[in-house]
């Protein structure tokens, strides 16, 4: 089964219908999942998570992503005493949408520094015991773990520990990027496009304008086609495949999405009504 989505719904005009508070709802009229970025700036209270949850259908799914002190993004105070405190914290949110049957994945992306060293794998294998009974996605974005001598031993210890791996396309700049590797690692698969943008990706992060540019990237159509062929690769070998596209920076993200969604033919079941417009036709 392939859904499809995007990262966030807060930022895809083209998909409003006019009630700036109805965002979600609007979004959730196209696509079953969606992922929760607003997560890892902040530990979010169960007030939001609840409005949230309420807000999308029965079926649709978030993918959740962890808060920065537990990847090791956090730079300056926490709210938090311990690492320890961070995760309870992290776990009570997260149960809100797993009772709620809304969780489709939690998503774990490492910095650019998280290389591949005993340490590191440490560090996964204690997210693994602290989020246990979780789906729980590994994003690296250090090359290192996809080097011929890291490489089958990092899919290994991937299925070991039960983690889906997150598949990326992302722009190709050195160690600070990682390949595309079709590799199911569990059950469910994750993809998250991201485009190709090289300049944007090498701009540093303390650039005043690189959220602006980072994801700017409209995919054309022979890359869309050889995204589909790949995703139907990875769809024949897990249960349940999620596709996120963060090509946002320009706002293509939702375009892109809905002609993979063609390319692909797949429907969505279990989406919010569509509001009518005056002629009577979908808006």
């Amino acid at each position: 089964m392939i859904q499809i989505g995007l990262t966030g719904w807060g930022d895809h005009p083209d998909l409003y219908q006019g009630n700036a508070k109805q965002k979600l709802q609007d979004y959730s009229a196209h696509f079953p999942i969606v992922e929760l970025d607003a997560m890892f700036y902040a530990v979010q209270p169960k007030r939001n998570n609840d409005k949230w949850i309420e807000e999308t259908p029965k079926d649709f799914q978030f993918i959740v992503k962890t808060y920065q002190q537990l990847t090791g993004h956090l730079r300056g105070d926490s709210p938090f005493d311990s690492l320890k405190e961070a995760f309870e914290a992290y776990r009570l949110a997260l149960s809100s949408y797993q009772e709620a049957g809304k969780l489709g994945a939690v998503l774990a992306q490492y910095p650019p520094w998280f290389d591949c060293t005993k340490e590191n794998v440490d560090v996964l294998r204690q997210l693994r015991e602290e989020l246990a009974g979780f789906d729980v996605a590994i994003e690296f974005r250090h090359q290192s773990w996809y080097e011929e001598r890291f490489r089958d031993k990092t899919f290994e210890f991937l299925r070991e520990h039960d983690f889906i791996h997150s598949i990326c396309d992302e722009p190709q700049s050195g160690e600070g990027s990682i390949p595309l590797v079709p590799e199911v690692t569990a059950e469910k698969a994750l993809f998250r496009f991201h485009g190709r943008n090289v300049a944007a990706w090498q701009a540093p992060v303390n650039r005043k304008n690189w959220r602006e540019i980072r994801y700017l990237y409209d995919y054309n159509n022979a890359e869309l086609e050889e995204l589909a062929k790949i995703v139907q690769q990875v769809d024949s070998k897990a249960k349940q495949t999620m596709v996120l596209f963060n090509n946002n920076s320009g706002g293509h993200a939702a375009a892109n999405a809905k002609q993979l969604q063609q390319k692909l033919a797949v429907s969505f079941e279990g989406l919010a009504p569509k509001q009518l417009d005056l002629f009577g036709g979908d808006m």
